[in-house]
């Protein structure tokens, strides 16, 4: 596996996107995250980059991209089919270019959840990591994103905020009830969905990622 940054042309059918790889800060590491964006982000977005440098810190090799309706900056994603096929075009291109020991793929709420229902369809990874999951849209928990989660098969590290107004923790925690696979949830106290935390909580944003950094050390000596 290469141990420099790389950017990439990824095609996806007729159109293409970009993606860059950025190297854990130690050399040797052999797992790669895939990290998608949320739906107003981007791949250069201040919370992924900061986010990406946390994650190599720990040892693992990050691929940042663009869904396709960002690279042509709209801000209407994409049908959920087509953000499936965006990723696993950065996917193959991951696999062709670095060769990971281990795959990872997850990303930041919207991303995430496409990662969780490609895996969900049986799609080919090593593990997911999901990022303030967004299991129903802001002020509707009645519309809740759960039916396919019990079909995910492989270890699942999840974070979301006890302030995400996306995921309101006693409906995730029911939804995980009837999940099989090995799922580690952890809660970022006074988080919301952005991982910023208020003054008051005592907390700095920092130390929420860092929090984050921490947990997933641990979690990844798995792979």
């Amino acid at each position: 596996m290469p141990f420099r940054n790389a950017q990439w042309l990824v095609a996806v059918g007729a159109e293409q996107t970009t993606a860059v790889f950025e190297p854990a800060a130690e050399r040797g590491a052999e797992a790669v995250f895939v990290c998608a964006h949320g739906a107003g982000g981007h791949r250069d977005y201040r919370g992924m980059v900061r986010l990406s440098e946390v994650l190599r810190a720990q040892g693992l090799g990050v691929v940042r991209f663009n869904f396709l309706y960002r690279e042509k900056a709209s801000r209407r994603p994409d049908t959920m089919q087509r953000l499936k096929e965006c990723f696993d075009a950065v996917v193959s291109r991951t696999r062709t270019e670095l060769s990971p020991h281990a795959l990872i793929i997850g990303g930041r709420s919207m991303g995430g959840r496409v990662a969780s229902m490609l895996a969900a369809d049986g799609f080919a990874c090593d593990a997911l990591l999901l990022l303030a999951y967004p299991l129903h849209p802001a002020d509707k928990p009645e519309q809740l994103r759960d039916a396919h989660l019990p079909q995910i098969k492989v270890p699942v590290l999840c974070f979301n905020g006890t302030r995400d107004a996306l995921c309101r923790r006693d409906l995730m925690e029911r939804a995980l009830s009837s999940v099989r696979a090995p799922w580690e949830m952890h809660w970022l106290e006074a988080a919301d969905h952005s991982f910023h935390v208020l003054k008051s909580s005592g907390r700095t944003d920092d130390q929420v990622l860092a929090e984050v950094g921490d947990v997933s050390q641990r979690w990844l000596s798995q792979f």
